[in-house]
Order: C-alpha cells, then sequence, then structure tokens
C-alpha cells in the first residue's frame, strides 16, 4: 500500500509486515524506484506492505526535547512523525529504508526520521517501555542509489545502519546499491539493481543474518544442506 499524502494503517489481517521508507523528495526518484521494487518483492511473497514517502510527512528536525515537549511528554513538532513512527514502525516486523547517496550519506529526510526517534525511546516519553519492547527485533534492509560507483562513497552508510541495527537489536539482512543520476536512470543499470531489490524485499526474512559474538554456539561449516542462502549480490 502506497501512501498518496495520506497515511496508511495496517489491516491487522495477521501477515508478517514490512515498513517501506522512501526518503528522497523525487518521486520519480532513483531510490524510491528500488524501494518500489523491494515493496514489490515483499508483497509477492505475501506480506502486507506499506509504503511511507517520508518528504510529505517529515517537516522539521529534532529539537531540544526539554524545551520541544508539552506538558503530557509529547513532541511539539507537528508533522506525521509520531504516527509514522508509533502505529506503522513499531508494529512492523520488517522495515526496509530507501536513500539517494546525497554528500556520502543518507539524506536529510531519513537522517530526521531517525533522530527523532529519540523523542519515543526517552524516558521523557510516557509510552517509553512499550516503545522500547515493540522496537526491537525487526529485519532492516537497505537500499540505495548513487551517481558515482565508487566504494567507500557507500561505506559510511553501511557502517551507521550496521550500528543502529546493533543498537536497536535489529537483523541487517542485506544491502543494494544502484548508480543513476536523472530520474528513473537506476533502471537501466547494467547489473539490475531492481531485481536484486526485488528478490531482497522477498526474502526479508529468509535471508540468513549472521554477526557471531565468542560465545555464539555454531557448526563448523557454513554451507550446511538447507541452511538459509546468503545474499551474494548484496553482501
Amino acid at each position: 500500500m502506497v501512501d498518496d499524502g495520506k497515511l496508511p494503517d495496517w489491516s491487522g489481517d495477521g501477515r508478517r509486515r514490512v515498513l517501506v521508507l522512501s526518503s528522497t523528495p523525487r518521486r520519480e526518484g532513483n531510490s524510491r524506484c528500488l524501494a518500489e521494487a523491494a515493496m514489490a518483492g515483499a508483497a509477492e511473497a505475501g506480506h502486507e506492505t506499506v509504503f511511507v514517502h517520508l518528504s510529505d510527512h517529515i517537516s522539521g528536525f529534532l529539537g531540544d526535547c526539554k524545551q520541544c515537549r508539552t506538558a503530557d511528554g509529547e513532541c511539539s513538532i507537528d508533522d506525521a512523525h509520531r504516527k509514522i513512527f508509533l502505529d506503522l514502525y513499531l508494529h512492523a516486523d520488517a522495515v526496509i529504508y530507501a536513500s539517494p547517496i546525497w554528500w556520502y550519506g543518507i539524506s536529510g529526510q531519513l537522517k530526521a526520521f531517525l533522530d527523532r526517534m529519540f523523542c519515543y525511546l526517552s524516558d521523557a516519553w510516557p509510552g517509553v517501555e512499550d516503545a522500547i519492547a515493540k522496537v526491537q527485533g525487526k529485519r532492516v534492509a537497505v537500499v540505495l542509489s548513487a551517481e558515482e560507483s565508487n566504494l567507500p562513497a557507500r561505506l559510511g552508510i553501511a557502517s551507521q545502519f550496521g550500528e543502529l541495527c546493533r543498537y536497536l537489536d535489529h537483523a541487517l539482512v542485506g544491502m543494494v546499491v544502484g548508480i543513476g543520476n536523472t530520474r528513473t536512470e537506476v533502471l537501466k543499470d547494467p547489473l539490475d539493481p531492481a531485481a536484486a531489490a526485488r528478490e531482497l524485499g522477498a526474502q526479508i526474512f529468509e535471508i540468513e543474518a549472521t554477526d557471531y559474538q565468542l560465545k555464539t554456539e555454531r557448526t563448523k561449516r557454513i554451507w550446511e544442506a538447507g541452511a538459509p542462502p546468503y545474499p551474494g549480490r548484496w553482501r
């Protein structure tokens, strides 16, 4: 389900829920093309999908919470961040983040959304315990578009999402990067990142995501028969 300026709600029909957060302001942007492909893959796999065009709904940056909060602990920034986070994000089983690479980082729209999660994960928020319980345990995928093909241009973003997922107890299962500049040009990328994004969305709950610790119990063989596949194209 794609938002048309009015945010949708989850249906409550029992399917696993995949939230897609597209952060480019361009409705025909390259990262949006990849986001739509990932959403299509998740939908084809039978999951419920909600697609949010963040630029329509996020109008402010994180402020000084001691000055911003109302007397009852609410954030006073008057936009849809509250609904997106509390009603959609917290109840999603998986989240697909989509962003263009701007100045070697994610878009300001997506960064603002992530920064403002603090409003509801802080002790000053009356519902913080429920929010902390619900925010954990999600599967995460990232799709990015870039004008440049150089690998270092995306390493900072990979590190950021790796740390974000570690902190929130999320499993980062894959990342797709497509190359393009003009609108929808990413669809001409000969490596077909749209197909990879579609597959990533379809397999978001099946992909093996490993991050071992010294105490982790594991077999000595990685490629045991029947093991879920590692995603070679976005490893």
